[in-house]
């Protein structure tokens, strides 16, 4: 077992086809220290999360996660059986039901209705959603909807929390407050993230580490800092070039 994964981490050993998209690439991940996944468009991004929550099939490789085999060596778990939470950015909340009840689905959904409520609680207050828990998303704004998604992802307690472009939905004004909420939030949790982002914004203020994922393949990793001042490839030079959204 590696150190990572016996530590509660991911090490995921990842060979994928998509498309156009041939993906190889190692990606280690341990609580408290975010990483942040960014490329140009096709550039595996997607991919990479899909292999890690099951939902397109690892060709070669491993996923260990906690010290649990999640692919690879002959084992195959299904997305709900991985303890994967996902954050998608369109965040993709149940219109007709509450806040409380969307927050508390996976729970609702394994062991009912009540426990869903439940377990809902403690993530309303922590995210000051106490006074909205009976409206419906479609009276919640982008960032309130946001927050929302991220409660129900972590109150089904996952092993690991991946994030797709978690800033794309919200308007310029608000994400800078969002962001760095966000990056605090993630930094105290107990399991490790994975943000997948094509923002340099969402690179220095989210990801603890960076990986650059260009045509399938890392190209770069390191800090923010290292790779702004000393990009490896034209594609890194021109997002550290450019002016944060």
């Amino acid at each position: 077992m590696s150190p990572a994964a016996s530590a509660g981490g991911l090490l995921a050993h990842l060979e994928a086809h998509r498309g156009d998209v041939d993906l190889r690439l190692e990606l280690t991940a341990t609580p408290g220290r975010p990483v942040a996944l960014v490329g140009p468009n096709g550039a595996g991004k997607s991919t990479t999360l899909a292999v890690l929550a099951g939902t397109h099939r690892l060709a070669d490789g491993r996923i260990e996660l906690a010290g649990r085999v999640l692919a690879g060596d002959g084992v195959d778990l299904p997305p709900e059986r991985r303890g994967i939470g996902l954050v998608f950015q369109d965040y993709v909340l149940f219109p007709h039901l509450s806040v409380r009840d969307n927050i508390g689905f996976a729970v609702r959904v394994r062991t009912g209705r009540a426990a869903g409520r439940a377990a809902a609680e403690p993530w309303l207050e922590r995210f000051g959603f106490t006074a909205l828990a009976d409206r419906l998303p479609a009276e919640l704004s982008g960032g309130q909807a946001q927050r929302v998604a991220l409660a129900r992802a972590l109150a089904g307690e996952p092993a690991l929390l991946l994030l797709d472009e978690p800033m794309a939905a919200l308007d310029v004004e608000v994400r800078a407050e969002v962001r760095a909420e966000l990056g605090e939030l993630l930094r105290g949790l107990p399991i490790p993230t994975v943000v997948v982002t094509h923002s340099r914004a969402d690179v220095e203020a989210l990801g603890d580490e960076v990986l650059v994922l260009e045509a399938g393949t890392v190209t770069q990793h390191g800090t923010a800092a290292e790779l702004r001042a000393h990009p490896a490839t034209p594609y890194v030079a021109r997002l550290f070039a450019s002016t944060p959204e």
